[in-house]
């Protein structure tokens, strides 16, 4: 079992509850007053922490309108835009962090951000962030890994698109900057992702191959990969979250609503309890249910000296008989005594012979 990392308050690993990250993204619509709802609507539907994306249209990318920089794909959200112009409209204003952070800090809940590149890193650091998150798309920006991981405070890095080996060279560099509190995130970059290409089974085997803990990004439209992946170790569930879908927004159509997320709080914690542990037999509860399993009963009056024969035992309900495993031995064998139609089957009832 992995050391548990702490973010805010909470502890974060295997045997803990898991930990449910709501993503505003750039669902504020430019509106602070309206990030500051989805802050509220994220505290009142039970999550952790709301995460933030720090970045300028000018950090991630140049004001230019060639073809590398035109959105093309016929599936996408946002195709037939520059990248400029969609990370100008999608960003989160810098200045609006430290109120964000503030009312995350009056509701209880923890608020981190995704910084894209190293003046992100300081700046977040200058509110105290308590954790950092290297999307998916950065995951190979080395730099950005090791500013982020030279902080000191745990790294969550999400893992789309990144192969095995461009996983690892992920994880050695914040291990060689000084980071130990790593969580990695199964991640599908599209939007929205589909079930199918979620593949939920490399959580368990990220766990191992990598030795760290795991949990999940997703971008799927409703919340049942999040459930299946706690019940595959996800220690960590990170969900776009908006007031309304209706009212658009860069990530609004693959985000959850208010209610839906205070569902997947519910059901996630649901599944992290059945999870349980290795265990066989009866647990306390089901003990009372014993008497109603199958054992051997008489199913017509049986004389002293008669033989047991398939008219005359039968296995049937309730379980206060002899167990069936008995049943062909005692088949041929004499009673002991008189018994009576629908008496329990009892080993002094039956013959020496």
């Amino acid at each position: 079992m992995n050391n548990p990392i702490k973010i805010g308050d909470q502890l974060i690993g295997e045997g803990y509850p898991p930990f449910i990250v709501a993503e505003m993204s750039g669902n504020h619509n430019q509106s602070l007053d309206r990030a500051l709802e989805i802050v509220e609507a994220a505290a009142r539907a039970g999550a952790n922490a709301v995460k933030l994306q720090t970045y300028t249209a000018d950090t991630l990318t140049i004001d230019a309108e060639g073809e590398d920089f035109f959105i093309h794909d016929p599936g996408s959200l946002w195709k037939g835009q520059y990248l400029y112009d969609l990370y100008r409209q999608a960003y989160t204003p810098w200045e609006w962090h430290e109120a964000i952070f503030k009312r995350c800090r009056e509701l209880g809940i923890a608020a981190f951000s995704t910084p894209f590149d190293e003046t992100a890193v300081d700046f977040l650091e200058s509110l105290g962030a308590p954790a950092y998150k290297i999307a998916s798309f950065e995951n190979i920006h080395l730099p950005l890994i090791r500013k982020a991981a030279s902080t000191g405070k745990p790294l969550i890095i999400s893992t789309g698109m990144a192969t095995e080996a461009e996983v690892r060279e992920a994880l050695d560099t914040a291990r060689g900057a000084g980071c130990r509190d790593i969580i990695l995130l199964k991640c599908t970059s599209t939007y929205p992702a589909t079930p199918e290409n979620t593949n939920l089974m490399t959580i368990p085997d990220m766990r191992e191959r990598f030795r760290v803990d795991v949990g999940i990004s997703d971008h799927t439209l409703s919340i049942g990969v999040s459930i299946a992946a706690v019940a595959l170790g996800a220690v960590m569930i990170e969900k776009h979250l908006t007031t309304a879908r209706s009212e658009g927004g860069v990530d609004a159509a693959f985000s959850l609503e208010p209610d839906e997320l205070k569902r997947l709080v519910e059901e996630a914690g649901r599944s992290w309890q059945a999870l349980g542990t290795v265990h066989y037999g009866p647990v306390d509860e089901e003990k009372g249910s014993l008497r109603f399993r199958r054992s051997i009963y008489i199913i017509k009056d049986i004389k002293k000296g008669e033989r047991f024969t398939k008219e005359n035992i039968r296995i049937i309900r309730p379980g206060l008989g002899m167990h069936p495993r008995y049943y062909e031995k005692i088949l041929g064998r004499t009673a002991a005594c008189d018994i009576r139609k629908g008496a329990p089957l009892l080993p002094d009832q039956i013959g020496e012979d």
